[in-house]
C-alpha cells in the first residue's frame, strides 16, 4: 500500500453471482473524453550499481549505449503517439528508471522534441525527472533544467549514513543535502523529496526525528515509500539468513501513522496514500494514473493503458514493452517499438482499475469521475447496497456520500484490507470476461 503506484495491474477477487447484470452500454473505451490526451513515461534502465532492496527492472550497462538508446527512445515514443493518436496533448511527462539522472540531458530534450513534434506541448506542461543524489547527478541539474525538466524527485530515502550503506546506495546525506538545495533553486516549489521507512533495525523514535530533520529542508512535496522485502534481493537474503531483522508490522504502521500526523503539522495535506505536498505542487503525472487516465510507458519494461486508435482499436490496451535493453532495442530498430505484450481490458478490468488507483487518493472517486466509466451503474447503486460495505461505513473507515467513495482518515491506512471488499461488490455487477491477449 505505501508503495509508489505499480505501473501494472493485478486483476481482483473473481466471484460470480446471480444478480442480474445489466443490459446498458457503457461508454465506450475509445470516447473522445477518455483518448483526447495521455501522459507519458520514459524507463531509462541502466544503474551503476544495484541497491539490496531493489528488483525493479535495471541494468549494469557493459557499455555506453546511450546514443542508441536515445534513438530508440525516440522512435518508440513517436510510434506509440501515433498509434494512440492522441488528438489534444500529453499532459504530463515522466522519465523514471532505473538511474535517469545518468541520460545525458540532450536525450530528455530529444524526447520532448519527439513528442511536440507529434502532438501539443504546452508551455506548462509537467516534466519530472527522477534524479539520484549523487555529485553526478547534482552537476547536471542545470542542463536538465534547461533541456525542458520543471520537477525534480529526488531519491533521498534516507539521511543516515548507516542505513544509506546497508540499503546500497551510492550517495550520502550531504550529497541529498546539496543535490535537493540546488534543486530548488532551479525549480521552486517543483522538487518533490522520496523517503524511505521500515528499514532494517529502524525504530518510531528514530523515524520520527530523521522525518523532522528532512522538513526543515525539503520543498512542497514528499513522498512516503514502505521498505518492502522483495525476493532474489540482496536485502531478503539477509533478513532470511538472519543477518538483519526488519520492524514488525505493527511498528511500521506507526510509523506510517507518526509521518502523516507530523507532515500534517508541518502544512502539507496528504493526497494519496504515499504522497504529500503544500502550495498545490501535487504530481500531475502520478494523479493522471490515479485518476485512470490514458498513459503511454516508453523504454525496456515500461508499462502503458491507452485504446490504440491508430490501428482502428475501441478498448484500452494494457501493453508491456520488453523487459531487456538489448532485445528491446533490436525491436525497436525492427518494427518502431518493443511492446511484448498487450491486454485488452473489458469494462471490468477497466473498473477495477479505476476503483483500486482511485481509492487511493484522499478525495477517492467523485460520482462524476465514476460516471465517465461506468455511465450505466453509478457508485450508489454498485455499494450502496452491501451489507459489507455499509459495515465498513458505520465504522467511520469508508465514506459514500453525495461526493462519492472514499476512505476516512482512519481507513486509508487499511486501504489493502478494504479494496478486496469493494472488488468482489463490483464484480457482482460485472462478471469476468477473462483477458484478451492482442498480442
Amino acid at each position: 500500500m505505501f508503495r509508489k503506484a505499480s505501473r501494472g495491474f493485478s486483476p481482483g477477487l473473481r466471484r460470480f453471482s446471480d444478480l442480474k447484470v445489466t443490459e446498458h452500454v457503457p461508454e465506450s473505451p475509445a470516447s473522445p473524453r477518455l483518448t483526447e490526451q495521455a501522459s507519458l513515461y520514459v524507463h531509462w534502465p541502466y544503474c551503476l550499481r544495484r541497491c539490496t532492496y531493489c528488483n525493479f527492472n535495471k541494468y549494469i550497462p557493459k557499455e555506453n549505449n546511450e546514443d542508441i538508446m536515445a534513438k530508440c527512445l525516440q522512435r518508440e515514443t513517436e510510434t506509440l503517439l501515433q498509434l494512440s493518436q492522441v488528438s489534444w496533448y500529453v499532459n504530463s511527462f515522466s522519465q523514471g528508471g532505473g538511474t535517469p539522472s545518468l541520460a545525458h540531458p540532450s536525450t530528455i530534450a530529444k524526447i520532448l522534441e519527439t513528442v511536440s513534434k507529434q502532438v501539443n506541448l504546452s508551455d506548462e506542461v509537467e516534466v519530472t525527472l527522477e534524479v539520484n543524489p549523487t555529485p553526478v547527478g547534482m552537476s547536471k541539474l542545470k542542463d536538465y533544467h534547461h533541456a525542458g525538466v520543471n520537477r525534480f524527485s529526488i531519491g533521498v530515502q534516507s539521511l543516515q549514513a548507516k542505513d544509506l550503506k546497508s540499503l546500497g546506495r551510492d550517495h550520502n546525506s550531504l550529497d541529498a543535502l546539496q543535490t535537493l538545495a540546488e534543486a530548488r533553486k532551479l525549480c521552486p516549489g517543483g522538487v518533490s523529496v522520496d523517503i524511505m521507512f521500515g528499514r532494517p533495525n529502524q525504530t518510531t523514535e528514530l523515524w520520527s526525528r530523521e522525518l523532522s530533520e528532512m522538513l526543515r529542508v525539503c520543498d512542497d512535496h514528499v513522498s512516503l515509500y514502505q521498505l518492502t522485502l522483495e525476493r532474489g534481493t540482496q536485502l531478503f537474503k539477509q533478513v532470511q539468513s538472519g543477518q538483519v531483522t526488519m520492524p514488525t508490522e505493527e511498528i511500521t504502521a506507526e510509523m506510517y501513522q507518526c509521518a502523516r500526523t507530523t507532515l500534517q503539522q508541518h502544512g502539507f495535506q496528504q493526497y494519496e496514500v504515499s504522497n504529500f505536498a503544500k502550495n498545490n505542487s501535487e504530481s500531475r503525472h502520478n494523479l493522471s494514473y490515479w485518476t485512470g487516465r490514458q498513459y503511454i510507458g516508453v523504454g525496456p519494461g515500461a508499462h502503458g493503458r491507452f485504446v490504440p486508435l491508430g490501428e482502428g482499436g475501441v478498448a484500452r490496451e494494457a501493453r508491456t514493452q520488453t523487459l531487456e535493453p538489448d532485445v528491446w532495442i533490436r525491436e525497436v530498430r525492427q518494427r518502431g517499438h518493443g511492446t511484448r505484450r498487450r491486454i485488452q481490458l473489458g469494462h471490468l478490468e477497466l473498473l477495477e482499475e479505476v476503483l483500486v488507483m482511485g481509492m487511493r487518493m484522499t478525495m477517492g472517486i467523485s460520482h462524476k469521475h465514476w460516471e465517465l466509466f461506468s455511465p450505466e451503474l453509478s457508485l450508489l447503486e454498485i455499494f450502496g447496497g452491501s451489507l459489507v460495505v455499509q459495515e465498513l461505513l458505520q465504522r467511520g473507515q469508508l465514506i459514500l456520500d453525495d461526493r462519492g467513495l472514499r476512505c476516512s482518515w482512519e481507513g486509508l491506512a487499511l486501504l489493502d484490507s478494504m479494496l478486496p471488499v469493494l472488488l468482489v461488490e463490483l464484480i457482482c455487477f460485472f462478471p469476468p470476461r477473462g483477458y484478451v491477449t492482442v498480442q
